[in-house]
């Protein structure tokens, strides 16, 4: 467990009601879950680039730190300036911060939580990287597969998930959520030792 007084915890996605039910979107997914769990809903922050909710987040009776769930408002590519700003406002290092995203190197229904490493690619993370000045932080990668055929990556993370997906998303997103809770609580080697399949 890290000695982080403050936890930031951020969903990637991308903003609005066309890019909902996309792939690229499973980090706001799983970030609503965690705010249905602490019984919040997200509100515009003062810096007005991001919506977050703040609680707290873990087993009722034990001691538990303060959370803030993030949601930037910002499009995928730019999420380091909004990360960046909250970070800074609520003073949480990187490796106070979680980022729950996308990953096309792990299968559907797959998950693997670390600390660090590259971008592979992803814009999110080369944003967040980019602002923040390191790559230090925890990832909730959340797998969604490499795309059938000759598909684009790019149109295949902008995609709805299919429908056969769709009918396990929502285990996918609630077990995305438990090893969130999993690394705040009980740290990284138990988290991986649980989560990652």
């Amino acid at each position: 467990m890290t000695d982080a007084e403050t936890w930031l915890v951020v969903g990637l996605g991308n903003p609005g009601p066309t890019y909902a039910g996309h792939r690229h979107n499973v980090g706001y997914l799983v970030n609503d879950e965690l705010a249905r769990r602490m019984g919040g809903s997200f509100r515009s922050h003062k810096t007005g680039r991001a919506d977050v909710v703040e609680g707290r987040l873990g087993t009722p009776g034990l001691p538990s730190p303060r959370v803030v769930l993030a949601r930037p408002r910002s499009y995928m590519n730019e999420v380091g300036g909004p990360v960046k700003a909250l970070a800074s406002f609520y003073k949480v290092a990187p490796t106070g911060i979680v980022v729950i995203h996308d990953e096309l190197d792990i299968p559907f229904d797959t998950m693997r939580v670390k600390m660090g490493g590259g971008d592979n690619g992803h814009n999110g993370l080369k944003s967040l990287r980019s602002s923040l000045g390191t790559g230090d932080f925890y990832r909730v990668r959340v797998g969604i597969g490499r795309p059938p055929g000759r598909q684009d990556v790019a149109d295949f993370v902008l995609s709805n998930y299919s429908s056969a997906e769709r009918k396990v998303l929502a285990f996918q997103v609630d077990k995305a959520a438990d090893a969130v809770e999993c690394l705040i609580a009980e740290g990284l080697e138990r988290t991986q030792q649980k989560f990652n399949s």
